[in-house]
Formats: C-alpha cells, sequence, structure tokens
C-alpha cells in the first residue's frame, strides 16, 4: 500500500515539473507574440491556440500535485470544529466516495476525446493555424488521471491516519515517518 501511495505522490511531483516547464513555455510564447505583434507588426497564427492550450494543460497537469501538497481551496469552517479523527474521516469519505468517481469519470471522458482525436486526426476547426487536438487532450486526460490517483491516495491517507486536513504533507509523513 505505501508503495501505490509514493507511486501516486511520486507521478504527482513528476506532473508537478512538467506544469513548471510548460508554464515557462506559455511566457516565452506569450512574450515571443507580444514582441512579434508590436515590435515587428507581424502576429502569428497560433497565440491564441498556444496560450489555451497550454494554460489548460498547466491547469490539469498542477492539480495533482496542489492536491498533494494541500493547495487547493479548502472550505473547513465546520469540519475543523470535529476531533481529527472525525476530520479526517470526513475528507477520506469526500475524496473516496464523491471526488474520486466524480473527477475518474471526467478522465475517462477526456481520455475517449484524446483517443478520438488521435484516431481521426481532429484539428482546431475555428483556428487558421488549425493545430492538431489530441495532445492538448491527451495532456489533460493524464493531468484528470493523474488527479483521480492522487484523490485515492490522499483518501487513503486521511483514511489511515497518516495526514491531517491542511497539513503540509512534509510535515506528517508516510508512516510515521518525517
Amino acid at each position: 500500500m505505501k508503495a501505490l501511495l509514493r507511486g501516486c505522490d511520486a507521478l504527482a511531483e513528476g506532473l508537478g515539473w512538467v506544469a513548471r516547464i510548460v508554464t515557462i513555455v506559455l511566457i516565452a510564447s506569450m512574450l515571443y507574440e507580444v514582441v512579434a505583434r508590436y515590435v515587428f507588426n507581424a502576429p502569428t497564427l497560433w497565440a491564441f491556440d498556444i496560450s489555451y492550450m497550454l494554460n489548460g494543460s498547466l491547469f490539469l497537469l498542477g492539480a495533482a500535485y496542489a492536491l498533494k501538497h494541500d493547495a487547493h481551496v479548502r472550505i473547513d469552517f465546520l469540519s475543523q470544529k470535529f476531533p481529527l479523527r472525525v476530520q479526517q474521516l470526513i475528507n477520506a469519505g469526500i475524496y473516496l466516495v464523491v471526488l474520486t468517481p466524480l473527477v475518474g469519470a471526467f478522465s475517462w471522458i477526456a481520455t475517449g476525446k484524446a483517443t478520438r482525436a488521435y484516431l481521426t486526426g481532429a484539428v482546431e476547426e475555428v483556428s487558421p493555424w488549425a493545430p492538431l487536438m489530441w495532445p492538448f487532450y491527451g495532456a489533460l486526460a493524464l493531468g484528470l488521471w493523474a488527479m483521480t490517483l492522487q484523490l485515492v491516495a490522499e483518501g487513503v491517507k486521511f483514511a489511515v491516519g497518516q495526514t491531517r486536513p491542511g497539513a503540509q504533507p512534509e510535515s506528517v509523513g508516510l508512516g510515521g515517518e518525517a
């Protein structure tokens, strides 16, 4: 079980690094577009497509990383009044019973959409650049699957009392180690 949890955590960390790289590419591409447009009066065909594709990919590729590091918004004004063990069980229930099936369903749908786009060679039809859509859809599906796995991992950690709501993962550790 610990190996599976560590695997999910490692995937989230890896995709966190990918999201960082995507951020740098997004910034560079937007800087290029601004210079091309306003300095050389030569706007690119691809700027809008690149910006929404990289931004969407960045958002979902970083979602599991954010969950692992408890960086998502937490509305806990009621649950914080309960004892720690009750808080852990509430979080485990929400993660495992509500969020995992929901995000898992989105993951399944996104995977189907990415597969169809790959098999048909689908392109962005409203763009003059007409980029292939499967890399974008694939990145979204990957981010959603990673989020699903991280929801399971965090839910299990809450269920067995290995983590606390609002605690940084490094301060709690797996199985008692720091």
